[in-house]
């Protein structure tokens, strides 16, 4: 490709030529009338008309010329439709692209597409081009098509204006909402649609305004109190794990940041200066070049990635081949530098999931932050190791959601399509996670409201809020004493799917925190019978009959559940309410999300 020309057309219907450079190619381009050159994406262009188009193919020999029109069929501008193959830089594709999906698609998420094998990178002249076609092939395999499929499968019901599918992950997980992993979350703009003040054809009234109080008893990760801070609303949170509450008020408190950035660059120069007198760094550095190398070699990228896009490897037997070609290389640097890599048992999850070196930070960085006397800056630095050493399980990075065997070599990687290995020091996403953190708590604290949240940790089917409120939030206790809670916004925990403790078993274990599994309501061993129905039906209800004597008279409460099992009409019953509404939205950009059609239902419960 690299001595090819290649003539295309613009979309505003210029010809353009890209050519290697050669200054006798350019003295004649030079020559055409109306030429232009474009050095943003070294491209020529001229004027649209089949004289030109002439003159430019007789410059060069036809077997040199790449073009996106057969050439036999005729030299004519005719023959180039709109809707042919266009070759587009990187700049250009994503112009393009976001006129025809209708949303922002930037230079990166295109550089996304070639990187990963999805369209096919064209080099040329020193310059990056795609096809056009490529990308019509990429958007048309689900522009507009999974609303149909999705609608078919689950039903013509389906909302599909709550599925908010033209948000960017980047919006889902804005500022705070990314502050550490929790599976089941819902995105923050189906909170923020059912608690402002906006009606829409959906919504013809609304249910909160600023300075009331909103409950979300199932409280998980925050998202329903950061959302109601920004909105101006008053929120309590509860939840049966005080993991959960800790990241729920690591996310909705207020910072010294002189003093928080301070102990974090303590923190991480006394971890680095630890590090420094183990063989680690060494022994990882060159590991790192012997991978780099032979992933160089082997898994080219993005070669290797779109041959496996088109089918013409065996990614399964290839990569088991490479793995083990790789093996004796990785023993012999391990023997080089002493590196022990298991601990000495797996009785607990601390020893099975951590190599050694890992385990060893692990607890010195701890250390460090358990000596820290101020508890709100002690809180986000747990909140930054958890996720940290969640990123350093000794497993591969496809097993990150689900563990299933914990590792100690170099793999096979059949996410990135390429020779990994697990991680051997926690440094560099201590280093990455603490400024990430920071930037979010600072970027949420530019948007914050005036207004008081707090998560408490207890079983909502019994617990007493305001006496709790007294205890660990006394303004919250004092607003709800001069009035009620508007309403309830909350989803609850799925019947038989997520052990809610277990997915952090690695924080409670190492911040030895107590765990309350037996609480858990839909308890993931108890299983989706029969039994475990009821049972979910009572409690759910039990929480419901606990909450609403804080309510208003004239509540709206809002639950959000896949009710597979037709379970809430019992559960308003019990608890003596009404389902006034219900919106079926389909679940297209959970942070943890299956990707399977997959639908919700927001309940609307009012006072029976």
């Amino acid at each position: 490709m690299n001595e090819e020309v290649i003539v295309s057309k613009r979309e505003d219907g210029r010809i353009t030529v890209s050519v290697p450079y050669n200054p006798e190619y350019i003295a004649k381009l030079k020559k055409i009338k109306g030429y232009r050159w474009h050095p943003e994406s070294k491209l020529w262009s001229f004027p649209s008309d089949n004289s030109t188009l002439n003159e430019i193919l007789e410059l060069f020999d036809k077997k040199d010329v790449n073009v996106p029109w057969p050439l036999e069929h005729g030299n004519s501008l005719e023959t180039i439709p709109d809707s042919t193959i266009v070759f587009l830089t990187i700049k250009e594709a994503a112009v393009w692209a976001s006129n025809y999906v209708g949303k922002n698609v930037t230079s990166s998420n295109i550089s996304y597409l070639v990187q990963y094998g999805r369209i096919k990178k064209i080099s040329h002249n020193g310059t990056t081009f795609v096809r056009k076609d490529d990308l019509i092939k990429y958007y048309q395999s689900f522009r507009g098509k999974r609303e149909l499929e999705w609608k078919e499968q689950l039903g013509d019901d389906l909302n599909w204006a709550l599925s908010f599918d033209y948000l960017r992950e980047a919006d889902t997980t804005k500022h705070v909402h990314r502050l550490h992993p929790y599976k089941g979350k819902f995105i923050p703009q189906l909170v923020e649609y059912f608690l402002d003040d906006h009606i829409d054809d959906f919504k013809k009234e609304v249910y909160f305004k600023k300075g009331d109080i909103v409950l979300d008893p199932f409280c998980g990760s925050g998202t329903t109190l950061v959302q109601a801070n920004e909105l101006g609303i008053n929120a309590i949170g509860i939840d049966v794990s005080i993991f959960n509450s800790l990241i729920s008020n690591v996310k909705i408190s207020k910072y010294d940041f002189g003093i928080l950035k301070l102990e974090i660059s303590r923190i991480t120069e006394t971890l680095r200066n630890f590090i420094s007198k183990s063989n680690e760094i060494q022994f990882e550095q060159k590991l790192s070049e012997a991978m780099t190398k032979f992933n160089n070699l082997y898994f080219p990228s993005p070669e290797y990635k779109y041959k496996l896009h088109r089918n013409e490897i065996n990614e399964s037997v290839y990569g088991s081949e490479k793995e083990a070609e790789f093996l004796p290389v990785f023993n012999s640097l391990v023997r080089e530098f002493r590196i022990q890599l298991k601990q000495g048992n797996n009785g607990t999850f601390l020893d099975k999931w951590y190599l050694q070196p890992v385990r060893r930070e692990i607890d010195f960085t701890y250390e460090l932050i358990n000596n820290i006397q101020n508890n709100t800056i002690k809180d986000v630095l747990m909140v930054i190791l958890s996720r940290t050493i969640r990123s350093c399980r000794a497993t591969t990075h496809e097993d990150l959601a689900t563990l299933i065997d914990p590792i100690s070599s170099p793999y096979y990687c059949a996410k990135h399509k390429k020779i990994c290995k697990p991680l051997f020091s926690i440094l560099s996403w201590w280093e990455r996670y603490s400024t990430d953190t920071i930037e979010r708590l600072e970027q949420f604290n530019k948007v914050r409201t005036n207004t008081f949240q707090f998560c408490l940790t207890g079983d909502s089917r019994t617990l007493d809020i305001p006496n709790s409120l007294n205890r660990d939030a006394p303004e919250l206790a004092e607003l709800v004493q001069n009035q009620k809670i508007k309403g309830i916004f909350s989803s609850p925990p799925y019947i038989g799917l997520i052990n809610y403790h277990e997915q952090h078993s690695y924080a409670y274990e190492l911040f030895d925190l107590p765990e309350n599994t037996a609480s858990e309501i839909g308890n993931m061993s108890l299983g989706q019978g029969r039994e475990a129905r009821n049972k979910y039906v009572i409690d759910i209800s039990n929480v419901l009959i606990n909450c609403k004597q804080y309510l208003v008279d004239d509540y709206d409460v809002f639950l959000v559940a896949n009710d597979k099992f037709n379970l809430y009409p019992s559960i308003a019953n019990k608890a003596d309410m009404n389902i006034v509404e219900q919106f079926k939205r389909p679940v297209l950009n959970r942070t943890e999300k299956d990707k399977g059609a997959y639908s919700e239902v927001i309940f609307h419960l009012k006072k029976g």
